[in-house]
C-alpha cells in the first residue's frame, strides 16, 4: 500500500486491517518514511517503509487507496514503475476511489474493464479503461471500487483473487 498526505482514511485502513485479519504482512510504504501522514478526515498513518528501498518481486498485492494521495503519488517514479511491474507480473493490483490515477500514469488501463469515483471516470476512459458504475469491479488481475461504502465488497475481491494467485 501507498500512503501520502490526504489519502482517504477508511480506503488505507479498512484493507489494511482486513488484510492482516487474513494473515497477510501488510506494507504501508510512503516518499518519506520519517513522516506521518494525514487522511482526510484527520486519521495519522506512518510508513513502514520507504519507497526506494522497494522491490515489486517482494509483494504479491498491491492495494491503493483513494482520497487525494494518488494525485501526488502518481507523480512519484517509483510508484508508477512499482505499479506497473507487479500489474505486468499478474499480481494482483487494487485501487478504490480517485486510486485509479495511479494506474492512469502507469500506462496499465488500456482494455481493462474497472470502476471509480465518478470524478475520474473521464481519466481512465481517455486512458483506454472500459469504465462501469459498480461497487466492485475485476477484471484479470485488477480489481477497482467507488468509494468508501464499497470497502467490505471490494477487500472480500481482493483476498479471493489473491487466494486463487497463491
Amino acid at each position: 500500500m501507498f500512503v501520502e498526505d490526504m489519502y482517504e482514511d477508511l480506503e488505507l485502513w479498512y484493507p489494511r486491517l482486513r488484510l492482516m485479519e487474513e494473515g497477510a504482512e501488510v506494507v504501508v510504504a510512503a516518499p518519506d518514511k520519517t513522516k506521518t501522514y494525514m487522511g482526510k478526515h484527520g486519521y495519522p498513518c506512518k510508513a513502514d517503509a520507504h519507497l526506494d528501498g522497494l522491490k515489486s518481486d517482494d509483494f504479491d498485492i498491491l492495494v491503493i487507496c483513494g482520497g487525494f494521495a494518488p494525485d501526488r503519488l502518481r507523480r512519484n517514479r517509483k510508484v508508477l514503475e512499482l505499479t506497473r511491474e507487479m500489474h505486468q507480473a499478474g499480481k494482483v493490483v487494487a485501487h478504490i476511489c480517485h486510486a485509479g490515477w495511479i494506474p492512469i500514469s502507469a500506462g496499465i488501463m488500456k482494455g481493462y474493464k474497472c470502476t471509480s469515483t465518478p470524478g475520474i471516470k473521464d481519466d481512465l476512459v481517455n486512458a483506454g479503461a472500459l469504465w462501469t458504475d459498480a461497487p466492485v469491479v475485476v477484471d484479470r488481475n485488477m480489481i477497482s471500487s467507488r468509494r468508501p461504502d464499497d470497502l467490505p465488497l471490494f477487500c472480500r475481491a481482493i483476498i479471493e483473487l489473491a487466494s486463487r494467485s497463491a
